[in-house]
């Protein structure tokens, strides 16, 4: 039998509520050391994807695979399977430290911290006080000290300057070539995406509507834009 050779596979996998489906027979790949962007307007289920993939819902109909093996296990169980989630909330605990969030992981703290140096002066600051930028290294650098062989991020850009996108998109890539992380990112912010990502998924209409690597997209830039993300 042949071994899979992709971290992360969705085989004819759909995602919703309930009944109803939002998204339909998505076949998606990610491999190690390789950044995939998942690209969509606002309510397209780009973050019900992610969720699905990560054990958070029910998958209706299809299958994922985590190096070769299909599953169907709850997030916590994911995690100790080398999978990383950074949700779109962050899921930092405002009330801890920066110190405290990245002890709650039990992962080595040196590899956040290296990443980002700039924790190093909030270590003992509490989450809540920290800027939108400072939250989003916190949370990226604590999945990133667990050395996931996977790791999902939605919407890594929300709501954040273009200088802070670009710190933490760099250290994004520095943390894949040194580890071999295969990354899916979700992303609205087209232009953002395709600067870091190999390849890309638009989603919309309930289905893929392109696939292709980031190079060739940069060049389909305004008829996405125009008729998958405005």
């Amino acid at each position: 039998m042949e071994t899979s050779t992709f971290l992360l596979e969705t085989n004819h996998l759909s995602v919703g509520y309930g009944k109803i489906a939002i998204l339909s027979e998505l076949n998606l790949t990610l491999s190690s050391g390789e950044i995939v962007a998942i690209l969509g307007r606002n309510g397209a289920g780009k973050t019900t994807l992610l969720h699905t993939i990560a054990g958070l819902l029910g998958r209706l109909a299809g299958d994922v695979k985590i190096n070769g093996s299909s599953t169907n296990e709850p997030l916590f169980k994911l995690v100790r399977r080398g999978l990383g989630l950074v949700p779109e909330t962050r899921g930092i605990v405002n009330r801890l430290t920066v110190g405290e969030n990245l002890r709650l992981c039990k992962g080595d703290n040196d590899i956040a911290l290296d990443l980002f140096p700039e924790l190093k002066e909030l270590y003992g600051r509490k989450a809540g006080l920290l800027s939108g930028g400072e939250q989003q290294m916190l949370a990226i650098g604590r999945a990133l000290s667990m050395s996931p062989q996977i790791l999902l991020i939605d919407e890594l850009s929300l709501g954040l300057a273009p200088k802070v996108i670009v710190r933490l998109l760099d250290a994004l890539q520095s943390a894949v070539k040194r580890a071999n992380t295969g990354v899916l990112l979700v992303e609205q912010h087209l232009k953002t995406a395709l600067s870091v990502a190999d390849r890309a998924y638009v989603i919309g209409g309930g289905g893929v509507r392109m696939d292709d690597t980031s190079e060739s997209l940069k060049n389909r830039i305004p008829e996405i834009e125009a008729t998958y993300l405005e």
